[in-house]
């Protein structure tokens, strides 16, 4: 059986935990000791971080049986190591230069349009996802016999990382290749292949934080995150049929940001 994540659970002998083991063990604790290695690279194991984005494609529910073995080591659910963080920021910025390239931007519009995907497509809007998907499976998701356990915030955002990133692979570098000369042609071709890598993006998004909840053994009713399935292949079907092209609409609002 995995360890609860209360602070309770970690109790042992008389079952009071001493207040230097109850410290090391609060979310701010984690977090401090998570942004300290932040700016410690030889201590972030980058190899493994790689190893985790490569699974993300083949084969995600690896990497989530990875959690459960940190929370069996570490009890914490969340990442304790920032380096897939650092590698996931470092391909937001060479995909972002590359789609300032393609969009025939300037030196300084590239700039932007790379400050307002890294702080606001990723950071901003992460944290915000972050935060509603904890709320609500905290609120709505976890067993009643499971009260004493909660979705750490960390965990949230650590989804979201691992969701945005197969959707930053296909929307930012592999349709990079296909957007001068395919999609935005003024051809069915042209949106088809567009609609369909979003299609594919999203729904790879939906997947993967479908699995990032599913493997909490506390949380229930998790199938309800594959319903917004139904309403994004809607939407893809509809495009098609009123000729909608996502990828010029997201290149037009990119070119919009750097004015």
């Amino acid at each position: 059986m995995l360890p609860s994540t209360t602070v309770n659970s970690l109790a042992q002998g008389n079952g009071a935990l001493s207040s230097r083991d109850a410290a090391r063990h609060t979310a701010g604790a984690k977090r401090y000791k998570y942004l300290r290695r932040l700016f410690r690279f030889r201590q972030m194991d980058f190899e493994f971080a790689a190893w985790q984005m490569l699974y993300l494609f083949t084969s995600p529910q690896r990497v989530y049986r990875n959690f459960h073995y940190r929370k069996q080591t570490k009890d914490q659910w969340a990442r304790d190591d920032p380096a897939f963080l650092v590698l996931l920021s470092i391909w937001l910025c060479v995909s972002t230069i590359g789609f300032g390239f393609v969009l025939d931007m300037g030196f300084f519009e590239t700039i932007k349009l790379l400050l307002w995907v890294v702080f606001i497509d990723c950071v901003g809007v992460g944290l915000l996802i972050s935060t509603l998907m904890w709320f609500i499976s905290n609120k709505y998701l976890v067993k009643r016999q499971s009260r004493d356990y909660d979705v750490e915030w960390g965990y949230a955002f650590d989804v979201h990382l691992n969701a945005f990133y197969p959707l930053l692979i296909i929307l930012h570098f592999i349709q990079l290749f296909f957007i001068n000369h395919v999609i935005l042609t003024d051809t069915f071709i042209g949106y088809l292949v567009g609609n369909t890598l979003w299609l594919v993006a999203v729904g790879y998004y939906i997947y993967v934080t479908f699995l990032g909840y599913s493997a909490l053994p506390f949380l229930k009713n998790t199938v309800i995150l594959l319903y917004p399935f139904a309403p994004l292949i809607l939407l893809y079907g509809l495009s098609l049929a009123l000729g909608w092209n996502f990828t010029r609409a997201l290149c037009s609002f990119y070119k919009y940001r750097v004015r």
